[in-house]
C-alpha cells in the first residue's frame, strides 16, 4: 500500500496526464486501480480520447486517437477474455505520450492602454497567433505590437504555447512605442485621465524569483501598493526594500498617475531588508540543506534509474524533511505564538506567496472582521490544516497558494488558521467551534473524516451570532474554490449593505439628535444671553433714573434754598423805584416779578434758578438789543444794566 507522500505524487501526477481537475474524481480512479499509475491513466484514456478495444484475442487496433491524420498513431495491444494467459497484458501508455496528445485550451486576458481583450486558443498555437487576433480585437499591427508579460520573459513570436508550460489563467498586455498615446484636450482633463487609468504593476519579489502582474488604478496611493504586496509577500511595509520607483515618486501618500510611472506597465522589485541576526540564520539553513542533499545522494541515483526528474526527488525530499516540524505546538497555550509557528512553518513548506493568516486569537479575529464599522467588515475564513490528508499538499501548494485565492481572500477576507493534525489541538477548536458557533457546526466538523481534510469555514458575523456560510472540504479546484468564495462574498455584500443602511440611518439619526440637542443648547444660550442683557438694561435703566431722581432732588433742593434766599417782592407802592421784569420760559409760559433797581443781576439769576431754569443749563437774553444777560457781570445793579422800569426777558437753553 502507497505511504501518503507517494500518494500525493501519484495524484499530482493522473491530473497532470489525464487534466481530471476534480481531485474526488481523481482519487476514486485511483484507488478502483489500488494507486497503479499507468493502470489509472490507461483505464482512463480510452473512454477519454475513444481508443477502440477488441474483443478478440491477440488483435492489435491502430487508430489515430485525436485530430488530424497527421498526428501520432497509438498501438493498443488488447488481450482476449478467452485467453489461456493468467495475466491480461494491459494497454501502456507513457505519461509524456498522454500529455503530447491532449490538448489544453489557455486563456489570455490582454491590456492595451485603456482596453482589455480576452484571448482563448489551444496551447498547440504560437505567441504570434495571439497577436493576429488582437490585430482585428485592439486594430493594431501585429508588426508593431510587442507581448509583454510572460512568466519566462520575452517570449518569440514562432514559441509555441505548450512550451512555456503556462497555467490556464494568464495576464499580459501590449506595448506599441511607435505608436504614440493620443494627447488630452486640456492639462486637467489628462490629469482625470490619468487617475481613471489602470497602471499594470509587474512586481519582482527577489528573494523568490516570482513575479507578480498587479493592476491598480491611476488613484491609488504608492502606500496602498506596498499594502497589497505585503499580503502577497508577508514582507512588512517597513522591512520593504525596493527598486524601480521613479525619482518623483518621492512619498508614499502619492498617487500612482502623479509619481512618474511608465505606463501601461512598469517593472519593481522588491525585497526583505535583511539584518546580521536573519544573514546569520540564512547562512546556518543553507548548511543544514547541503546535509540533507549529501545524505540523501543515493536517493537521487535510484530515482535517476526510473527516469524521475532529479528536481522533482529534490523538491519531494525537502518537503519530506519539513514537515518533521509540526504546523503548530501541541497543547498551545499561546494562539498567537501558535499561529506565528504555523505562519512560518507554512511559508517554508509552500512558499511565500499565500494568505495573510490572523495573528491572534479567534475571539481577537471576530472583532477585526465584525466588529468594525459596516463598510470595514469583512468575511472571516477559518483554514483547518491537517497533515496527515492526502488532500493537504495538493490544497495547499495549488489552491491556497494561487495568486487569486490569495489576492482575493486578501482583499475580502481575516484568515485564520489552525492545525487540526494533533489531537489536543483538534479538541480545542472543537470548544472554540461549540462555544463561537454551536453544536451543529462541531459535529460537521467532528464527522469529517481525515482524507476530507483541509477544511476552510467562511464565517459570516450577525447582529446577534456568528453565521457559518459554508464548509469547503480540501477535494476541490481553484475554480470552484474561488466560484464558493465569491458566492459567499455576494451573500455578505448583500447583508453588508443592510448593515450599512441601518447604520446609515442610525449616524443620521443621531446627528438629527445631536443637531437638535446642539440648536436646544444655542438657543438655551440666546434666551440666557438676551435674559442677561435685559438684566444689564433693566438695571443700568435703574441707576441712570436713581442718577436722575437724585440730580432731580439735588437740582430741588438747590431750587427751594435760592427761592427761600430770594429776598422779598418789593410792592408796586414802594419809594423806590422798581423794575418790572416778565420772563418768557421755552414753553412759551411767562413769569413776572418786581425787582427793586438798586438789586443786583445775582438776585434775578437766583429767582430764575428757584423757577426750574438754572445759569448752567439756561441763558437769559434780552430783545433789544439783544445780549445774553447771563454773560454779564451779576453784581451790577438793575440799573447800571438798565433793566428798567420793565423788560422783556427770554430763557433759551445752552447747547
Amino acid at each position: 500500500m502507497a505511504s501518503n507522500t507517494d500518494r500525493e505524487m501519484i495524484l499530482a501526477d493522473f491530473q497532470a496526464c489525464t487534466g481530471i481537475e476534480n481531485i474526488d474524481e481523481a482519487i476514486t480512479l485511483l484507488e478502483q486501480n489500488n494507486w497503479d499509475l499507468l493502470a489509472a491513466i490507461n483505464g482512463v484514456i480510452p473512454q477519454e480520447n475513444g481508443i477502440l478495444q477488441s474483443e478478440f484475442s491477440g488483435e492489435t487496433i491502430q487508430n489515430p486517437i485525436f485530430g488530424p491524420p497527421t498526428q501520432l498513431n497509438t498501438s493498443v495491444s488488447i488481450a482476449s477474455p478467452s485467453s489461456s494467459s493468467t495475466s491480461a497484458f494491459r494497454p501502456v501508455v507513457s505519461s509524456r505520450q498522454v500529455v503530447e496528445r491532449l490538448s489544453r485550451m489557455l486563456d489570455f486576458k490582454v491590456e492595451y492602454r485603456d482596453k482589455t481583450a480576452d484571448v482563448v486558443l489551444e496551447d498547440s498555437c504560437t505567441a504570434g497567433d495571439i497577436k493576429q487576433i488582437l490585430e482585428t480585437e485592439l486594430q493594431v499591427p501585429a508588426s508593431k505590437m510587442q507581448l509583454k508579460g510572460w512568466k519566462s520573459g520575452d517570449v518569440e513570436d514562432s514559441t509555441v504555447l505548450r512550451s512555456l508550460h503556462l497555467p490556464k489563467n494568464n495576464s499580459l498586455y501590449v506595448l506599441t512605442p511607435e505608436i504614440p498615446i493620443p494627447s488630452m484636450s486640456s492639462q486637467s482633463g489628462s490629469q482625470q485621465e490619468s487617475l481613471n487609468q489602470n497602471y499594470m504593476l509587474i512586481i519582482t519579489h527577489r528573494e523568490v524569483q516570482k513575479e507578480y502582474n498587479l493592476q491598480f488604478s491611476g488613484s491609488c496611493t504608492i502606500q496602498e501598493v506596498k499594502r497589497n504586496v505585503y499580503d502577497l509577500t508577508s514582507i512588512p511595509v517597513r522591512h520593504q526594500l525596493w527598486e524601480g520607483w521613479p525619482a518623483s515618486a518621492q512619498n508614499d501618500t502619492m498617487t500612482l498617475a502623479s509619481s512618474g510611472l511608465n505606463f501601461p506597465c512598469h517593472r519593481l522589485t522588491v525585497a526583505r531588508r535583511t539584518s546580521p541576526v536573519q544573514t546569520r540564520e540564512q547562512s546556518e539553513e543553507c548548511t543544514d540543506i547541503h546535509m540533507i542533499s549529501d545524505s540523501d545522494g543515493d536517493d537521487f541515483e535510484d530515482a535517476t534509474e526510473f527516469g524521475v526528474d532529479d528536481g522533482e526527488i529534490f523538491g519531494m525530499a525537502s518537503s519530506s524533511a519539513l514537515r518533521k516540524s509540526p504546523m503548530m505546538p501541541e497543547n498551545a497555550d499561546n494562539e498567537a505564538d501558535a499561529l506565528l509557528q504555523f505562519t512560518a512553518e507554512f511559508s517554508s513548506r509552500y512558499g511565500e506567496c499565500h494568505p495573510v493568516f490572523f495573528i491572534g486569537s479567534l475571539e481577537a479575529s471576530f472583532q477585526e472582521a465584525f466588529y468594525g464599522k459596516a463598510r470595514e467588515r469583512k468575511l472571516l475564513a477559518i483554514y483547518l490544516h491537517h497533515d496527515e490528508s492526502v488532500l493537504t499538499n495538493v490544497f495547499c501548494s495549488q489552491m491556497l497558494c494561487a495568486e487569486s485565492i490569495v489576492s482575493y481572500l486578501s482583499q475580502n477576507f481575516i484568515t485564520w488558521a489552525w492545525d487540526m493534525t494533533r489531537e489536543a489541538n483538534r479538541a480545542r477548536f472543537l470548544t472554540f467551534c461549540t462555544r463561537h458557533f454551536g453544536s451543529v457546526v462541531t459535529q460537521t466538523v467532528r464527522s469529517q473524516k481525515t482524507d476530507q481534510f483541509p477544511l476552510f469555514l467562511i464565517i459570516m458575523g450577525k447582529r446577534s451570532s456568528n453565521e457559518v456560510l459554508n464548509v469547503i472540504q480540501g477535494n476541490t479546484s481553484v475554480d470552484e474554490l474561488m466560484m464558493r468564495l465569491i458566492s459567499a462574498m455576494e451573500i455578505f455584500s448583500a447583508q453588508q449593505q443592510e448593515d450599512i443602511k441601518d447604520e446609515d440611518e442610525r449616524e443620521a439619526r443621531e446627528n438629527v439628535k445631536r443637531e437638535q440637542d446642539e440648536a436646544y443648547r444655542l438657543s438655551l444660550e440666546a434666551d440666557r444671553a438676551k435674559r442677561e442683557a435685559q438684566e444689564r438694561e433693566m438695571a443700568e435703566q435703574y441707576r441712570l433714573e436713581q442718577i436722575k431722581k437724585e440730580q432731580e432732588e439735588e437740582r430741588e433742593a438747590i431750587r427751594l434754598s435760592l427761592e427761600q434766599s430770594l429776598p422779598p417782592e418789593p410792592e408796586e407802592e414802594e419809594s423806590e423805584p422798581l423794575s418790572k421784569l416778565r420772563i418768557r420760559t421755552p414753553s412759551g409760559q411767562f413769569i413776572e416779578r418786581r425787582f427793586l433797581i438798586s438789586s443786583p443781576l445775582q438776585v434775578v439769576f437766583n429767582f430764575v434758578a428757584s423757577k426750574g431754569f438754572p445759569c448752567q443749563e439756561f441763558k437769559l437774553l434780552s430783545t433789544f438789543p439783544r445780549r445774553d444777560i447771563t454773560q454779564l457781570d451779576p453784581s451790577r445793579s438793575l440799573m447800571d444794566l438798565k433793566l428798567f422800569p420793565q423788560e422783556t426777558l427770554f430763557l433759551e437753553a445752552k447747547e
